[in-house]
């Protein structure tokens, strides 16, 4: 059974990652409007009003400024661990009590050929989490918004053979640059964002014999720039050991513009 994904918008300014199977299909987050996503989703020949589901990370708006009116529009159920239901009350408007699921932490809902895990993260959030996709024999790993790597969470991701992973900063920019220290020392925090080069390290003890690519995502708009982020992180990749380029590849992620829909 084919797995496809695209990246329809990662990045402060919101988050959202669509995922099919010849029989199912998701979206990860809704940090757009509903408009957007509906453009986004066109540009991809997709039709939101075709999910089986939204599939909630955590509360942070950029994540759910679109969860409410998109469950409303297209009669989408949503899914979100208890606490972050909890902690959304009140920012996403109503939704009808047929269209809210629990999707407990570390667990797994499967949908056909389709196996969805939930894993959490370390993020200053009621109880974040993100998710790996099983189908055909593929993993697709979705992960941002942690300000470390555990060893649980390498265990539980490695080999993949697709990755979004966080690239959110580069230190330096972010040191030198005009947010508040408070906003410095939250995003270099255990619960804020992890930096290119903590990503690559990361990213260098999970990466596998299966893995092909990896998309760099939830880059930060003031505190970061693609080129910066691929060349960090190919940098410190190849100070590993790794072969960027042969034995698997980097990609961009956009705020606005999706990442073609892909085979994993």
């Amino acid at each position: 059974m084919a797995m496809k994904f695209s990246v329809l918008a990662s990045g402060s300014s919101g988050n959202a990652i669509y995922v099919e199977t010849d029989e199912h299909s998701f979206l990860v987050d809704a940090g757009l409007s509903c408009k957007q996503i509906g453009n986004l989703f066109q540009q991809i020949g997709r039709d939101p009003a075709k999910l089986d589901g939204l599939l909630v990370t955590h509360e942070h708006s950029d994540h759910i400024k679109g969860i409410g009116v998109m469950a409303r529009k297209y009669k989408l159920p949503v899914f979100a661990n208890e606490r972050t239901w909890q902690a959304m009350d009140g920012l996403i408007g109503e939704i009808a009590t047929e269209q809210k699921f629990v999707f407990g932490m570390e667990t797994v809902q499967s949908y056909g050929g389709l196996d969805i895990e939930s894993f959490g993260v370390s993020h200053d959030a009621a109880e974040p989490m993100f998710y790996i996709f099983r189908s055909g024999g593929k993993k697709l790993v979705i992960v941002t918004d942690t300000g470390y790597v555990s060893d649980r969470m390498k265990g539980i991701i490695s080999d993949a053979d697709m990755y979004v992973f966080e690239s959110n900063h580069d230190i330096d920019m972010l040191r030198m640059g005009r947010y508040p220290w408070n906003i410095k020392r939250r995003i270099l925090s255990d619960v804020g964002h992890v930096s290119n080069e903590d990503a690559a390290l990361a990213m260098s003890e999970v990466i596998g014999d299966n893995t092909k690519r990896i998309y760099l995502a939830h880059l930060s708009r003031d505190n970061n720039m693609k080129d910066l982020a691929r060349m960090s992180v190919q940098q410190t990749l190849e100070a590993q050991g790794m072969a960027v380029g042969s034995q698997f590849e980097l990609f961009d992620t956009d705020p606005s513009i999706p990442t073609d829909l892909t085979a994993v």
